[in-house]
This record gives structure tokens, sequence and C-alpha cells, in this order.
């Protein structure tokens, strides 16, 4: 990481939905504004995001990116343990999978971080 960027939770840079279909969970990203989806079109990729739910074991990871609206979409294969009718947790829903999404971090400069958003009680963004 460079000395002159800053790492901020995605939540900071945008929100997100997310649904599921059988075994399959689709998470959406969508930035506040062009600036923060140019950083979240370069840091967020397919890779990050199958690691970043690992313990949800995807199979394959695509990602979608939707320029025009400033929001990318992720398809997570295999990662709701079979789906809710034949996983054996209680919730095997993709619904909830967006934010745990949007807690990753990214890098960004220090003047994008002093104007994003934030959430109250929230720690600050590190120097």
């Amino acid at each position: 990481m460079s000395a002159d960027l800053v790492s901020v939770p995605l939540y900071r840079l945008g929100h997100g939905r997310s649904g599921d279909k059988g075994d399959i969970s689709n998470l959406s990203l969508i930035a506040w504004d062009p600036e923060c989806y140019a950083v979240l079109a370069a840091q967020v990729s397919e890779d990050r995001v199958a690691a970043w739910f690992a313990s949800r074991h995807p199979r394959r990871v695509i990602r979608y990116l939707l320029p025009s609206l400033h929001a990318m979409n992720f398809v997570l294969e295999n990662a709701l343990d079979g789906g809710v009718n034949d996983a054996l947790n209680l919730d095997a829903h993709g619904k909830s999978l967006s934010f745990r999404l949007l807690d990753m971090t990214v890098q960004v400069s220090p003047a994008l971080a002093a104007r994003l958003p934030d959430i109250p009680g929230d720690r600050p963004a590190a120097a």
C-alpha cells in the first residue's frame, strides 16, 4: 500500500443489493459517483470477491461491469450451501451477503476519503 493512500470500506464508496436463486448469489455494487466507480472497478475484482467469500466456497465468481450506471454485478456460483431448499443451515439466502461485501476495503486518496459519506460512530479512515 502506498503511503499516499488510505484504506476505506466499500460502504463509503457506494451501496449494495443482493439476491439469490437456488445456489447462486447475485451481488450488486453501486457507486455514489463516477470517481468512486473508477476505484471500485479497478480494485474490486472477481479474484478479490472470491477470496472475500472463501468461507462460502463459491465455485466461480463472475463480474459484470455496468459503467453507465456506475455499478457492477457479481454472480457467485455454488455459494449458498446448496440453496434455500437444500442447505442445513437456517439462513442459506444470499440476501445479506451484500452487507458482507460492503465491509471489504479499497485504497483511496486522502482527498477522496475526506469527501466520502461516513456512518456515525464509524472509525475514521486510517492516515
